[in-house]
Formats: structure tokens, C-alpha cells, sequence
């Protein structure tokens, strides 16, 4: 998993796009940090995540976001 998160200011929510072949994660500055935890959580649940290890923590709030729950 080759994702660079990118922190820019501007008007836009965020999210995952490509450009050159390269994974590109942007987040905004200006969104409050649960806005933020939301982006990653949504565009996590779009990546296999079977064989990368996370904080049994974080998965939770992956699963939990994909279901709907935050």
C-alpha cells in the first residue's frame, strides 16, 4: 500500500485520487478532525486491508464507518 496523504487548505471535502500512477490521499486543513477521521475511514474501507496489519483500534473504527456507525 503506496498512499501519499497530502494536508492542503482550500474548498474541497478530500479524498483518494491518482495522478501518474501514484496514490495520492488529501485531506483538508480547513474540515474539523472528525470530518478528517471520516475521509480516511471511507476511503480505507475501499482498500484491501486483509494482509496489512493496523491497530486493532483502528480497524474497528474502519469497519465501524463502513457500516455506517460514525
Amino acid at each position: 500500500m503506496d498512499i501519499n496523504i497530502v494536508h492542503g487548505k482550500g474548498d474541497f471535502i478530500g479524498g483518494m485520487c491518482s495522478i501518474n500512477d501514484e496514490s495520492f490521499l488529501v485531506l483538508n486543513k480547513r474540515k474539523s478532525i472528525d470530518q478528517r477521521l471520516n475521509i480516511l475511514a471511507i476511503e480505507f474501507t475501499k482498500i484491501n486491508l486483509k494482509n496489512i496489519y493496523l491497530s486493532p483500534i483502528l480497524r474497528e473504527f474502519i469497519s465501524n464507518s463502513q457500516q455506517g456507525l460514525f
